[in-house]
């Protein structure tokens, strides 16, 4: 056939039978038209070009078949032998992980559906299944995931599957097995560092979580449910995630398919690097429902680095308890966006102190880094080093001021000297409290009072939450912290506590501790 006799659309369509082009430039033809025969061979001509990263997005997935061959030999199967007390102090959020040696003493698998209904009310005949059973110290088998990043047997998992381990062995895909040596944990950002006594094994190839966007092609490698090597793969879901438990760790959230036992494997890019060691699931069931959370690379091997240089990791601290800024307090501190970490309280003569930050100040950067959330501020705070000097834009009182703090050790025990602020009355109470601004007691109509910045002990046991406004105790206006101190002291058994909420002022009876 003599293709000079072709109409243009024949052409294009000949041309992709013949595979000269792909089926989408001959559909892009279709939709594009033919107007001439000249504008139809500068049509083919450019549908026939190879497409570029700047003249056609990149689509599909990528190829999870290569990077699974690439990486594969370099994960590995961690096994952990335990007490059962000591390990269960570290379960967190990974409890599902724990294979419970007790079911062969109580004759009920845990994967029973009436496993749990019986261990709570009780099954006749049964020891130790019923309501606050006291168990045994007894063994415990625990299995997670791992992945190597030297070729001499230095790996990478999570601190809470090695925790309270009294043996760990790391099993790899040729199937053989080594003891291993726990390097160090950090249990403030959830990383572990192993050795074993091995040479010339396969290594991953470690990535930048500063080129991951989300939306991001993921694959997760790991040992779900004892699986060993299982592949799932998802998308970036969200970065910087700040967990309540977790505060130094800016996570990724991704949708990978992440269960009890893919603790401590890596999560790769599109790429095949490693991104992120998978930490936590958010589940109701034990299982996962689609929202993981991995710990970014970059933090875990700044980790990795002080346990094998020092033996241990360390994290500074500023000294400071945070709150949400939300649209109400916004609109009070005369914010133009609800962003920043809302100062809730500050430890006497810690860092924040010394540099002259006050409750009520709203941090909005360090260092130049916006703070969104109030979770950003510790989780920036936390991957620096005590010692380091950073720079502080906080708003107060409708102004913007600079301040410049030097950062302290989070391991200090002055850390938990929060009873002793000067803006928290805790104690037989359980409340922390900062003063009102001014905006505030005319937005609620008061002239004194404290906000609840937090509440714990009996009054969390008597409903008092945060944000409530505390205005007097048995009577007595609280005008500052002394004064429900004083008020506190001179009560007996039970305090009279006037709030006001939603508009509403209710006396709320609290039993001291």
């Amino acid at each position: 056939m003599n293709t000079l006799s072709l109409t243009p659309r024949r052409l294009v369509m000949a041309l992709v039978a013949a595979g000269a082009i792909g089926a989408l430039g001959a559909t892009g033809a279709g939709l594009v038209g033919v107007r001439s025969d000249a504008h139809a061979q500068v049509t083919a001509a450019a549908v026939a070009q190879p497409a570029t990263a700047t003249n056609l997005p990149e689509v599909g997935a990528p190829n999870f078949a290569d990077i699974t061959a690439r990486n594969g030999a370099a994960v590995v199967n961690i096994s952990v032998v335990g007490s059962s007390r000591a390990m269960e102090e570290g379960e967190g959020d990974e409890a599902a992980e724990r294979q419970d040696s007790r079911q062969g003493s109580q004759g009920m698998s845990p994967d029973d559906p009436f496993f749990d209904f019986f261990r709570q009310f009780g099954m006749p005949g049964i020891p130790g299944m019923g309501p606050r059973a006291q168990q045994p110290d007894t063994p415990m088998r625990a299995e997670g995931s791992g992945f190597i990043v030297s070729s001499d047997g230095v790996i990478l998992t999570n601190a809470h599957v090695v925790h309270g381990a009294k043996e760990v062995t790391v099993k790899l895909t040729d199937r053989r097995e080594f003891n291993a040596k726990v390097l160090g944990q950090d249990p403030k950002t959830d990383v572990a560092v192993l050795k074993i006594n091995a040479k010339d094994l396969p290594t991953v190839k470690l990535g930048k979580t500063s080129n991951l966007r989300v939306g991001d092609w993921v694959l997760a490698i790991g040992s779900p449910f004892g699986f060993e090597n299982s592949v799932t793969a998802g998308v970036v879901s969200a970065k910087g995630r700040s967990l309540p438990d977790d505060s130094f760790v800016p996570f990724l959230q991704t949708d990978v398919a992440i269960n009890p036992g893919n603790s401590g494997g890596p999560l790769f890019n599109a790429r095949g690097e490693v991104v992120g060691i998978n930490s936590q699931i958010y589940t109701r069931s034990g299982g996962y429902q689609g929202v993981s959370f991995a710990i970014p690379i970059e933090l875990a091997t700044r980790v990795q680095q002080q346990i094998q240089t020092t033996g241990k990791a360390q994290h500074a601290k500023l000294g400071v308890s945070v709150q949400e800024v939300n649209q109400a307090f916004a609109d009070s501190f005369k914010l133009d966006r609800p962003e920043g970490a809302l100062v809730a309280s500050v430890e006497k003569n810690g860092p924040a102190a010394k540099a002259g930050l006050e409750p009520g100040d709203v941090v909005r950067k360090v260092d130049g880094s916006p703070i969104v959330g109030s979770g950003d501020l510790p989780a920036y705070i936390g991957q620096a080093m005590p010692g380091q000097k950073v720079t502080l834009e906080v708003w107060r009182k409708g102004e913007s001021k600079t301040l410049t703090a030097t950062l302290g050790d989070a391991s200090d025990k002055a850390v938990k000297q929060a009873k002793d602020t000067p803006d928290v009355g805790k104690g037989k109470l359980g409340l922390a409290l900062r003063p009102l601004q001014p905006d505030e007691k005319k937005q609620i109509g008061v002239d004194t009072g404290l906000v609840v910045a937090g509440s714990s002990g009996p009054a969390a046991l008597a409903g008092i939450n945060q944000g409530d406004v505390l205005l007097s105790i048995n009577g007595t206006p609280a005008r500052n912290v002394e004064d429900v101190r004083a008020a506190v002291a001179k009560a007996d058994k039970t305090v009279a506590v006037l709030i006001w909420r939603d508009g509403s002022k209710i006396f709320v009876p609290v039993r001291l501790g």
